[in-house]
């Protein structure tokens, strides 16, 4: 190593950086934390009073116990090795996994209500909310449930009213750059959390549209509930100012988190902001739905994994988005595309993209056939429509001066509808290579685009492309993601600086709220469930979905569809509390006393026998077992009656042929509602494939109780 080298190294170690410093559950003995923290800081890395405070860049004191703090990364290993403290981590940026739907989902607007809903509030930690929008008009709402305890932070002209309780926002000058445009206020000034808001529990808004795309009712699932809110994201949405938001939603008294951002590491649970928040929520019966991730196709790419956590992945609705280009030889072709303007049915010159490199640039005709921004020659596109072998934003041909282009995707049919900067159509490689025989072959090939039309999608649901898989990278045996919801060019509010009060943007992002919203709706009916009661409600009465429409099956889709409807009145649930959550991570590993930091209380993973994470009282189970090797399996599960008294369930078994799955006993019958009854699953076998899909459902007749059984294989 040279002196340059080992110079960097240092002065590296020596720089402070926000750390993350989790000391678990909120002591109740202690009443000043601040001074807690303070003095661990003198004690573990020798500094004053004066210096610890101007370190501490954010307490959190209300839900739990840690804090944010300049730290060295020498400081930070100290720290992490005392015994009071759980973890220390880097306060690190995530990222936002960016009408007809809930129509789609049977949830329309004559769907039955509870009176309860209006006392539900659904915390939504986001960019913030544009309180003005129609779909948070707040005529014919009371005023706020007794039990909220939050704050309006009106600054900066924002106001809070009957519908929008409370809203705070989270701004430390703790490497965040809010950037120009942002506003220091709960106000969005970028769109994602006003259209998470809304579709989570917006009102009914009549003739709500997008440039006159997807018009009618804009409406949320639960548009009776209230909103809290908690700015997080500006030009980054960091792990401190989620700790926060998490702390102080949690005391306010939110009822359903609705989060929809995630980063891209594999993180230990205690070492994840949002695996933190959302186990605390817990505690205090709140359940955290958050967003899958937008990683997709590839495997174990899945965000937001705790068990604790309903982790939602993006499916589409029976509505798509489609645009037409027309040829000079009389030829059309339908593609995917949201164009708010077309070209009119003007002819205008057809181009290939790979026949206009921009050579001053030095652009080769391959890179220039993808239409990237810089790569395309202005003399020779300008005024015309271009070919691309890629789909990209469109800048490319927009900055080259194209009125239009055609784009080939390799989804195939079950790809979405993109907005451009310019009229576009997406088409599959074969129209695009027919297309390109066409421009190679005619002395004057044209070519003109149509604005966009929706249209009926027979095929749906599927999960589209980008929605990140599982299995679960960090529990292999917990399945995830919990299920799938719309998030695929979903209508709903906007912030009106891009001119449009209603948007259709899509990502698991849209299909977080989505599940939120159906959460809030079944909590109105149940306002006494746990957090792990309604997430299985919504999992057990999920929609099945096509596994010849997703390869990876499960991994893509979870239990399936989300049903709303069903959910409300599920039969049976698989109930869990923190405790059963305690067992699973001692089963994992964690050790005594970070756990017993995490509960508060006199937790032993001594005092925990035979505990296994497929022994976690899941409404799905994960399975990872070794190619073409026999295994065997049992674990135990048990149900709580939430349907009709003196009501008898069968089982019922869907497995493939080399997959024995029993149940014992096969019958539970149950004389009074709450009643609980134990089972015991047995999985034996051989993985002759890389998944194996099984279900169990337990029915009635009247209800039918479905957990998805999962067997996998991972390559060695």
């Amino acid at each position: 190593m040279n002196a340059v080298t080992c110079h960097a190294e240092t002065t590296e170690l020596m720089q402070q950086h926000v750390y993350i410093v989790y000391l678990g559950e909120k002591p109740e003995h202690i009443t000043s934390l601040e001074t807690t923290h303070s003095s661990l800081l003198q004690r573990a890395i020798g500094l004053s009073e004066e210096e610890g405070s101007k370190r501490l860049m954010r307490r959190y004191t209300k839900s739990f116990n840690g804090f944010a703090s300049m730290l060295t990364h020498e400081e930070a290993k100290i720290l992490s090795s005392m015994d009071e403290v759980v973890s220390v981590f880097p306060s690190k940026d995530r990222r936002l996994h960016t009408t007809r739907s809930w129509n789609f989902l049977g949830l329309g607007s004559s769907a039955p209500r509870a009176a309860f809903e209006s006392d539900v509030i659904i915390g939504m930690i986001d960019t913030g909310i544009w309180p003005e929008s129609k779909s948070f008009d707040d005529t014919g709402f009371g005023p706020p449930p007794s039990k909220w305890k939050g704050i309006c932070d009106s600054n900066n002209n924002f106001t809070c009213n009957n519908k929008i309780i409370g809203a705070r926002y989270y701004h430390f000058n703790i490497a965040v750059d809010t950037g120009e445009g942002e506003i220091p206020s709960p106000r969005d000034s970028f769109g994602h959390g006003t259209h998470t808001s809304s579709t989570a529990a917006g009102i009914g808004v009549p003739h709500a549209n997008y440039s006159s795309l997807a018009g009618g009712t804009a409406r949320g699932g639960a548009p009776s509930a209230r909103i809290a809110v908690y700015k997080v994201c500006w030009q980054g949405c960091y792990d401190a100012d989620i700790l926060s938001a998490f702390d102080d939603a949690i005391a306010d008294g939110v009822d359903i988190i609705s989060i929809s951002l995630g980063g891209d590491d594999v993180l230990d649970y205690f070492e994840d902001s949002i695996a933190i928040g959302s186990f605390h929520a817990m505690k205090k019966n709140i359940l955290t739905s958050s967003s899958a991730g937008n990683s997709g196709p590839n495997s174990s790419t899945i965000q937001n994994y705790a068990p604790w956590i309903l982790t939602v992945a993006a499916s589409t609705i029976d509505r798509k988005f489609i645009a037409q280009t027309q040829l000079g030889d009389g030829l059309n072709y339908k593609g995917l595309a949201i164009n708010t303007v077309g070209l009119n049915g003007v002819m205008y010159p057809l181009i290939y993209g790979g026949d206009a490199p921009n050579a001053s640039a030095g652009v080769s005709p391959s890179n220039s056939s993808t239409c990237a921004l810089g790569t395309l020659d202005g003399e020779l596109v300008k005024g015309k429509v271009v070919l691309c072998s890629e789909v990209r934003s469109g800048l490319g041909p927009q900055h080259a001066g194209a009125v239009g282009a055609i784009m080939q995707t390799d989804d195939g049919p079950y790809g979405q509808a993109h907005h451009f900067w310019l009229p576009v159509v997406v088409l599959g490689s074969n129209d695009t290579t027919h297309i390109l025989n066409y421009v190679k072959k005619s002395s004057n090939p044209t070519a003109s685009i149509s604005k966009s039309v929706g249209v009926f999608d027979s095929e749906a649901p599927y999960v589209i492309s980008f929605s990140s898989r599982g299995p679960n990278p960090v529990t292999s045996n917990i399945l995830k993601p919990d299920l799938a919801a719309p998030g695929v060019n979903i209508l709903a509010a906007w912030t009106p600086s891009s001119g449009k009060d209603y948007a259709i943007i899509s990502g698991t992002s849209m299909a977080c709220p989505h599940a939120s919203g159906a959460a809030a709706y079944v909590k109105s009916f149940n306002p006494t469930w746990s957090p792990a009661a309604i997430k299985s409600a919504l999992i057990t009465t999920a929609q099945v979905m096509s596994p010849t429409k997703n390869a990876d099956v499960e991994f893509a889709y979870g239990a399936g569809q989300l049903n709303p409807l069903a959910a409300v009145k599920p039969g049976l649930v698989y109930d869990l509390d923190e405790k059963d959550y305690i067992k699973m991570l001692c089963a994992e590993g964690y050790n005594t006393t970070n756990l017993r930091a995490v509960t508060g209380d006199s937790t032993a993973c001594t005092s925990v026998t035979n505990a296994t994470v497929l022994g976690l009282n899941y409404p799905s189970v994960a399975l990872l077992v070794k190619h073409g090797i026999s295994f065997s399996n049992s674990f135990q599960r048990t149900v709580t009656n939430v349907g009709k008294s003196n009501s008898i369930y069968k089982a019922t078994i869907s497995a493939p042929a080399s997959i024995k799955i029993s149940v014992e006993p096969e019958i539970l019958s149950f004389e009074a509602l709450l009643e609980k009854k134990s089972f015991v699953v047995k999985i034996e076998g051989v993985a002759e494939t890389s998944i194996h899909s099984a279900s169990l459902i337990w029915s009635d007749g009247v209800y039918n109780v479905r957990s998805p059984i999962v067997m996998y294989t991972k390559k060695e």
